[in-house]
């Protein structure tokens, strides 16, 4: 692939982009459980923005197109919560995905305080969950989504981060 995705935090701007690659991405998680109410899919467009602005959010970008985004943000408990991971269908498997989840997992540490990181996918999302066992997640449990899905909650401690500093 001759050309370079870069990874950077999520701006105002990049809000749109965000919202329709999402809408893109999940489609495919949708036809997975035959339903299309999942969150990714029904969040609105002013909801994405007050993530962009509040949470820790990275895209990948391949020149002025946002073709990857990931979001994370600190809970109660000091773990920081990963979520709404999408790479552009075309340019998965690539390893853009990986390269998003160690920015925003760096960031939750540095700038966040983060002690764990923990993230939720859908029980059937076996691309999803190959990925996250690969960077070091474990299975802690499960849980009902919202929408119904059946979710495997995985986390990480963030020590492996905090040691090379």
């Amino acid at each position: 692939m001759g050309m370079s995705v870069t990874i950077s935090v999520a701006t105002e701007q990049d809000t749109e982009q965000i919202f329709k690659l999402q809408y893109l991405c999940f489609q495919s998680e949708a036809a997975l459980y035959g339903n299309y109410r999942i969150d990714p899919l029904v969040q609105s467009l002013e909801s994405v923005r007050q993530e962009v602005a509040a949470d820790c959010v990275f895209v990948a970008r391949l020149g002025e197109e946002v073709v990857g985004s990931v979001r994370g943000r600190i809970t109660e408990d000091g773990a920081a919560s990963i979520g709404k991971l999408c790479v552009h269908p075309r340019l998965q498997g690539h390893g853009i995905g990986a390269r998003l989840l160690r920015a925003a997992e760096t960031a939750l540490v540095e700038e966040r305080g983060a002690k764990k990181f923990r993230l939720f996918t859908g029980h059937r999302s076996e691309g999803n969950l190959r990925l996250y066992r690969r960077v070091g997640y474990q299975t802690v449990g499960t849980s009902e989504g919202t929408d119904g899905v059946p979710m495997i909650i995985l986390e990480k401690p963030a020590e492996a981060y905090v040691a090379t500093a």
